[in-house]
């Protein structure tokens, strides 16, 4: 499948890979794949999604609070059964040393080596495909990546989308004209 992507899609491929690495994350999940599209600056994608309000910023605190929640160590519930708050433990932590510090004191150190798409991702790509072939593209642009994250649904990258204020369906309209517009 990846012989039919475009010089875009690649790069938006090895960008979600740098930005995982760099999040410390162990995993590729289509939040991402959305970062590296608003990374990469380019192409249907990135436009899209600025055009719809989207911030490089924005999208990367809430994949940094999403992966937390999804795996946080730190049990908010077990610490409230002992009169502990964790959110005004993590806010006194960031102001005496610093936003995210007490996340970054347990967290591991940047993944080297391969990092492994999740099933979503690896989804999402699949969705990718078959909006292209849908369309009768012969090649798999980084529109159609977006596509398939938004076609996915169920993950973090749609997720923090939506929770950005982004309404998915106008999103995809979004690109689909972008995309017409192009060809």
């Amino acid at each position: 499948m990846f012989e039919r992507f475009t010089q875009d899609a690649r790069v938006v491929v090895v960008r979600s890979q740098e930005e995982a690495r760099e999040l410390g994350h162990e995993h590729i999940g289509t939040e991402h794949v959305v970062l590296a599209m608003l990374l990469h600056g380019q192409g249907t994608a990135a436009e899209a999604l600025t055009a719809c309000g989207v911030t490089v910023e924005d999208l990367r605190r809430r994949a940094v609070e999403g992966n937390r929640t999804e795996r946080d160590p730190l049990d908010p519930d077990a610490l409230a059964s002992l009169g502990i708050d964790l959110d005004e433990v993590r806010r006194a932590t960031d102001a005496a040393f610093g936003p995210g510090a007490l996340d970054q004191a347990g967290a591991r150190p940047k993944t080297f080596g391969h990092i492994p798409f999740t099933s979503s991702a690896k989804k999402s790509m699949e969705l990718a495909l078959r909006e292209a072939v849908h369309r009768k593209h012969k090649e798999i642009r980084d529109g159609h990546l977006l596509l398939g994250v938004i076609r996915e649904g169920q993950s973090l990258g749609p997720r923090m989308l939506a929770d950005a204020g982004v309404d998915l369906g106008m999103l995809r309209d979004e690109v689909l004209r972008r995309m017409s517009e192009a060809a």
